[in-house]
């Protein structure tokens, strides 16, 4: 069976967004390059390099890394003094925007040594293409102890010949369904103009912000909302209040909030299933009544949310694509929340402690969060470009104040 790109695959290739996460770990498990090698051959591709199709051959395959290396994806660095968090956030955001080369296989995995408390981390960092948020998780499902034997493949298998791609994308064609449309996509009005929309730079900056998963359900249950309900009641809340410091005074905000089209996947389905919902949310109130608010908003869009591809298809066909994510005034900001594993795990014989996600922004949003559950922790990520974010500190204090409401 050939393995293409879907239409939000290409979506993603086009914008460079490379996502992640840090494993946090009690100990250095030793032997991680040997593990992964050994543990890869379950997820077929992070052992698959990305090729342009011949013209008339359809999207880009992916087909398998005959000089398939482990060294060149699994490294070692050992983390600044005082090794703490701030410090191991450092290297995951400098991680996270380096470009992975299209080259090989579309992963990396850095192991660092020298954190606090003799603990280590393996930082995970995927190019967007490869695999979105559940994606994410069925890959770590399948490299930590306990995962099951997938036996011995024949690897690498025969890339597909130029018959066989054109072949494919014929049936393709014939076989698809017309074409998408636009007409249940609820795009809000333009937002208000504020400081948080700014063509971005290449630096980021990450910072985190913590609370359990009880707290934010029960909170949530009172107010007839969920879990992301209540994340975003404090990031809109969080945003308000450094808004209103900057002299931006706005009552409510667009959100962008990815919406898988999946509950779950496995490791031989990766790639992006992702539909976006941007809503117009309050960023004033007290913490229950905005709770309240959002969840009545929320329940009301979720049946329309959609593929953004293809949307994305006809800006890069008009040649406006860069334009538009650098000049748009649709989305002021990111919100991704991925439910992780509800039990503890190992890795190597070492146990995980802490799940920390990893995430981008592009265009001229200048700050993104994403959240990533372990167990009862939840862990929110603020990333941010420096430049146009001088005040991230601030922004996350202000979260993990939001947070701490939410009870």
């Amino acid at each position: 069976m050939i393995d293409r790109t879907s239409s939000d695959d290409l979506v993603s290739l086009a914008s460079g967004m490379q996502v992640g996460a840090v494993v946090v770990l009690e100990r250095d498990p030793g032997g991680v390059e040997a593990l992964l090698a050994d543990r890869v051959r379950a997820v077929p591709r992070l052992r698959r390099r990305l090729i342009r199709a011949p013209f008339g051959c359809g999207r880009p395959v992916w087909v398998d890394d005959a000089g398939f290396d482990i060294s060149r994806h699994v490294h070692r660095v050992v983390c600044p003094a005082p090794g703490d968090d701030a410090a191991l956030l450092g290297i995951a955001s400098s991680l996270v925007t380096r470009p992975l080369p299209r080259s090989s296989p579309l992963w990396s995995a850095t192991l660092v040594t020298g954190l606090a408390e003799g603990r280590a981390a393996l930082i995970l960092v995927f190019h967007h293409v490869l695999s979105d948020g559940i994606g994410g998780l069925a890959v770590l499902a399948n490299l930590v102890d306990g995962a099951p034997d997938v036996g011995t493949t024949p690897f690498p298998a025969p890339a597909p010949s130029r018959r066989q791609l054109a072949e494919d994308a014929w049936a393709a064609r014939f076989g698809l369904p017309g074409r998408a449309s636009f007409s249940g996509l609820r795009w809000p009005s333009s937002g208000s103009r504020c400081s948080l929309n700014h063509p971005t730079g290449p630096q980021r900056r990450q910072t985190m912000a913590r609370t359990s998963v009880s707290r934010l359900h029960a909170a949530a249950h009172r107010c007839g909302g969920t879990v992301n309900d209540a994340l975003l009641t404090a990031v809109t809340g969080a945003l308000g209040t450094v808004l209103n410091g900057r002299g931006d005074h706005v009552d409510e905000l667009v959100v962008s909030i990815p919406v898988s089209a999946r509950r779950s996947t496995t490791a031989t389905h990766l790639g992006n299933s992702t539909s976006v919902m941007p809503v117009a949310l309050p960023t004033g109130g007290d913490t229950r009544s905005r709770l309240t608010r959002i969840a009545a908003i929320t329940r009301s869009h979720k049946k329309s949310a959609t593929s953004v591809a293809p949307i994305f298809r006809t800006l890069k066909f008009l040649g406006i694509a860069d334009w538009f994510m650098n000049h748009q005034h649709v989305v002021h900001t990111v919100v991704t929340n991925v439910h992780g594993p509800d039990h503890p795990i190992c890795l190597g014989g070492a146990q995980v402690v802490g799940l920390i996600p990893l995430s981008a922004t592009t265009g001229n949003v200048t700050v993104a969060f994403a959240a990533l559950s372990y167990g009862d922790a939840f862990t929110v990520t603020v990333v941010a470009d420096p430049e146009h974010v001088p005040d991230l500190l601030v922004l996350t204090e202000a979260l993990q104040t939001e947070l701490d409401l939410l009870d």
